[in-house]
């Protein structure tokens, strides 16, 4: 129980790390004195995802890692990184070794999310792995809600205290110091007939990196985008962006809790259906919401459809994988998350510069509604006869 809890832990800190400070972005750019059209305004928006490029350089990096030298000590010196970085916004007046913190702090998240996932499929096997799965997605979302709730909470006294919030590193790591290195050596627990390396299904796994790449860079234009959409709507400020945000974090990590039940009765690629509709229909009333109100509801929907995303990945991933790769299988998920969120302001911004915020949703909504399609069309397409062939199942 105590791996479990010290697992959820460290899979708190990490996909919302670098969104902890979104609500505090509008008053960075006044503390840095830059006008909201100037074209600095993106090295703004860059302390939130210059954390994720870093997580996405030190995914694949970090399987490898993993797999050659353990998981224990990666993780322990990962969580230390964590908790020195990701303060070092309360001491810094310069943008440039701001972004060097943040960077640090992404290289740090890389470990924690490709070990911690590695660990569970270690420690887990079976119908219990695809429970713990979701669990460990809903901690992730848990971890978010609390992370933007005391964010836009301190961000409205100062810019600087939701950097404060990654001290939770320090209370974590001796939980981490307890975890025992797992005997991989030993384990036969591999969901398909283990392949030799060159057997993988390197196609499922393209199509698997893919999605994601996708989903993440468009659902990032809630934390990096939002705040901005709600200040200029006239909706509120830096509160109301936390709680907005919040909301929709909490929402993903519910329906990661019923993903197991979801998975027991659907394919991968129903689940995938089912989850580009939800964040389509989010985005869609997002995108029109004439109130506050209205635009928490599309929050709450896009937020369910990127709830079944993490666990569903990972679960067709840990059973694609022999445990000999399952660390540079994960590394690479991981750099897939984040290399979708950081480049989701560099293909968003020049978008909302032309057609205005509100319209970039809906450009979303567009994308993603048109890829549930290409799912339901593959899935009504394949029979079960041919499905070795069909990489949705």
């Amino acid at each position: 129980m105590l791996k479990l809890i010290t697992l959820l832990l460290t899979s708190s800190m990490t996909v919302m790390a670098g969104a902890t400070i979104a609500p505090a972005l509008p008053k960075i750019q006044e503390f840095f004195a830059i006008p909201a059209d100037s074209p600095e305004a993106i090295k703004v928006k860059l302390l939130l995802t210059i954390p994720a490029l870093f997580t996405a350089i030190g995914g694949i990096l970090s399987g490898i890692i993993i797999d050659r030298l353990g998981r224990k000590w990666p993780l322990v010196i990962a969580v230390l990184v964590y908790g020195i970085a990701g303060c070092s916004g309360l001491i810094l007046n310069d943008l440039t070794p701001m972004l060097i913190g943040r960077a640090f702090l992404g290289l740090s998240v890389a470990m924690i999310t490709t070990t911690s996932a590695a660990l569970i499929a270690d420690y887990f096997h079976g119908p219990e792995r695809t429970r713990i799965m979701g669990i460990q997605a809903a901690a992730m979302g848990m971890g978010g809600v609390l992370f933007l709730l005391l964010g836009g909470a301190v961000a409205t006294y100062s810019w600087r205290f939701p950097f404060l919030i990654y001290l939770l590193a320090f209370i974590i790591l001796p939980l981490v110091l307890q975890l025992e290195e797992p005997d991989r050596s030993q384990s036969p627990h591999f969901d398909i007939a283990e392949p030799d390396n060159q057997s993988l299904p390197v196609v499922t796994i393209g199509i698997v990196y893919a999605l994601t790449f996708i989903t993440m860079m468009i659902f990032y234009m809630v934390p990096v985008q939002l705040p901005f959409y709600i200040q200029s709507a006239g909706f509120g400020g830096s509160w109301e962006a936390g709680v907005a945000i919040a909301i929709c974090t909490l929402a993903s990590a519910g329906a990661s809790l019923l993903y197991a039940q979801l998975k027991a009765n659907l394919s991968f690629g129903k689940v995938l259906m089912c989850l580009f509709f939800l964040l389509a229909s989010g985005y869609g009333v997002l995108s029109h919401a004439p109130t506050y109100e209205i635009l928490v509801l599309g929050l709450i929907l896009a937020g369910s459809g990127l709830g079944f995303v993490l666990p569903n990945m990972n679960v067709w991933l840990n059973a694609k994988s022999p445990p000999s790769l399952r660390g540079k299988v994960l590394g690479g998920l991981t750099t897939c998350i984040f290399l979708g969120q950081f480049c989701s302001p560099l293909i968003v911004q020049p978008i909302a510069q032309q057609v205005g915020l509100q319209y970039s949703y809906t450009i979303g909504a567009g994308v993603l509604f048109f890829i549930g399609l290409l799912i339901a069309s593959k899935l009504v397409l394949t029979s079960p006869s041919v499905t070795p062939k069909a990489h949705l199942h």
